[in-house]
Order: structure tokens, then C-alpha cells, then sequence
């Protein structure tokens, strides 16, 4: 196998990978009612349209498949549609990002709603592991602590809960607010990755490193601090960098300037991730085609970035060395 067939991705929430196939499936597994008349409207309710304002739009389309999910047979069963589906378009190792929080308006615990999320992971064919998100916003405090107080319970090498996040409405609710919380993650020795200069700056991508985390999610406006770009270059934090979600949530207005390419030849440990595939109607594969065509990536370039991919990787030395002998790293 090649780099160009087959792909890590180490981005990928779980309620914005919610196609309408799996959405109806869901559905009629747990006897919901779409609130759609066709398979039209529906697309329409859990994509973006092309005139998406803000990431604060784009964070509306997860209303619906959250929905979906306030079950264990719901979650379960949507853990492993999605990982079949990523593995259908060539994904040979993915880290699924969920928040245990956002599925208890059922009556389930984040307990509960783990466990079933490693329920559905064990009957995955694809390779991968869970990352479990705290959520900016109002009130969530308390809810964060449970859900690292989960990750720790469950925290594994491989095959399970390997790390947490922090997602959300980053402008609003900034980054520097959850240094408690990240500090008691290092306390318990528990791995992370952060939400950071996405649709907030540089700033954001500071707190982060200054709290710990391991990586960046998207860690876009980088650029806006050139002493801070230096200090990820020399630690090797790697960047989980997410083109056709940061152009529709405008974390970058022109995708000319977007900053791939030109933090590669920096020396920044970027990967290339979807994000939310269905809300953006992408995979990984369309995501590196993206590339080549905006920044005529090339073949060293792609073989770069999946290397970068698979030693960020939050698993075993064992599994990053699969993934390198697979993919001829």
C-alpha cells in the first residue's frame, strides 16, 4: 500500500461525522422521526451551507446528530458506523473525538455513555481510539472534571480512551479560562490536545503549550506570533490542521494564505485531518487532494505529513510502527 490510497486521521469528532446514511440508520434503530421529509433536507440540516458565517453556525449543524446519540445502543452503534465509514474511504487508523457530556440529555451518565463508545469501538474493523472532549461554554466546570475523572478511569495506551480535548466556541469561551483544568490532566497524567487558534489567535495556541497539551487542534493563526511558531518548532508539537473546516468556519478568509505548506517547510509537525466529514461533505483523501490542487503539495510533502501523523498518534510505539511500515514511512 501507498500514501495515496490510505490515510490517518487523528481529527475526527464523532457527531460531525453523522452522514444522512448513518443519521437514518440511527434513527431507525431507535424508532426517531427525522424531523426531515427527504433525504434532501436532511443532507441540508447536517452540512454547512456555503454561505457559513462563523464557527459559531458551523457548531449549529451537531444539534441533530447529537440527537441521535443520547442512547448507549444509539452511541454504540454510531461509534462503529462512523469508524466503517472512515475506513470505507481509506482511513487505516483514526483517533474519534466525542464529549461524554453532550449525550446525557437522555438519562445517560458520561459513565454510561463511555462505555458504550467502547462498546461500539471493540466491533470496529478500523484501527483507533476515542479522545474525550471538555467543552468551553457556560457551567461546563464540573462537567469537564467528570469527564477527565472518566479519562483517567479509562486511560489505556491503545484500544480505547488515550487522551482528552477541549472543543467549543474558542472566541468566546478562551482558552487561558481552563488552566485548572489541564492542570489537574497533568496531574493524572493524562494526555491532551487543545482547540487552539482556530477562531481565537496565537494567544490561544500559547495557553495551550503553557498548560502541557501534547498537540494542537488546527493552531491555524500560529502565524500572528512568530516567536511562538519558533517554540512549536523546536518542541515538535504537532498541528492537527483541518483545511475545509477552517475555510467554511473563516479561521482563514483566503485560502492563498492558508498556512500548510508553509509550516511544513518551517519544520511544524502539521497532519492533515477532516474534522467533521459530513458536516463539510469531505474525506481525507478529498482533503489531500485540496492541498495538492491550492499549494501543488507533493508526493514528499504528503509522505511527510503522514509520518507527522503517525508519530503524533496518542497510542503505542507498536501501533505507530504498523502504521509506518503500512504506509512505507
Amino acid at each position: 500500500m501507498n500514501t495515496n490510497s490510505e490515510y490517518i486521521d487523528l481529527h475526527l469528532h464523532l457527531d460531525g461525522a453523522i452522514t444522512v446514511k448513518i443519521a437514518k440508520k440511527l434513527a431507525s434503530l431507535q424508532g426517531i422521526t427525522l424531523p426531515a421529509k427527504d433525504d434532501g433536507e436532511l443532507n441540508r440540516m447536517l452540512s454547512v451551507p456555503s454561505d457559513c458565517a462563523s464557527l459559531n453556525d458551523f457548531l449549529s449543524c451537531f444539534a441533530l446528530p447529537d440527537s441521535l446519540m443520547q442512547t448507549e445502543e444509539g452511541l454504540r452503534e454510531a461509534v462503529r458506523l462512523v469508524m466503517d465509514d472512515a475506513l470505507s474511504q481509506g482511513v487505516i487508523y483514526a483517533e474519534l473525538r466525542f464529549a461524554p457530556q453532550l449525550h446525557t440529555n437522555g438519562g445517560m451518565t458520561q459513565e454510561q455513555a463511555v462505555a458504550a463508545a467502547l462498546d461500539g469501538l471493540k466491533n470496529c474493523r478500523l484501527k483507533g481510539n476515542l479522545i474525550l472532549c471538555c467543552m468551553r461554554g457556560k457551567d461546563t466546570a464540573d462537567k469537564n472534571l467528570e469527564t477527565l475523572r472518566l479519562a483517567k478511569k479509562y486511560l489505556v495506551k491503545d484500544g480505547g480512551v488515550v487522551a482528552i480535548d477541549l472543543a467549543g466556541a474558542e472566541a468566546l469561551y478562551p482558552t487561558k479560562d481552563y488552566k485548572s483544568l489541564f492542570m489537574r490532566a497533568k496531574e493524572y497524567g493524562v494526555p491532551f490536545t487543545i482547540h487552539a487558534g482556530e477562531a481565537d489567535g496565537a494567544g490561544s495556541i500559547r495557553d495551550a503549550i503553557e498548560f502541557g497539551a501534547s498537540r494542537i487542534g488546527h493552531g491555524v493563526r500560529c502565524y500572528e506570533d512568530g516567536e511562538l511558531l519558533k517554540l512549536v518548532i523546536d518542541r515538535g508539537i504537532p498541528f492537527e490542521m483541518c483545511p475545509t473546516s477552517n475555510r467554511q468556519t473563516h479561521a482563514v478568509e483566503n485560502m492563498e494564505d492558508y498556512p500548510l505548506t508553509d509550516y511544513l517547510e518551517k519544520g511544524v509537525k502539521v497532519t492533515l485531518n477532516t474534522d467533521d466529514p459530513a458536516i463539510e461533505k469531505t474525506t481525507l483523501e478529498e482533503e489531500f487532494r485540496y492541498m495538492e490542487k491550492v499549494f501543488g503539495l507533493t508526493e514528499e510533502q504528503k509522505k511527510i505529513l503522514q509520518k507527522n501523523a503517525a508519530d503524533a498518534a496518542f497510542t503505542s510505539d507498536d501501533v505507530k510502527a504498523q502504521l509506518r511500515k503500512r504506509l512505507n514511512l
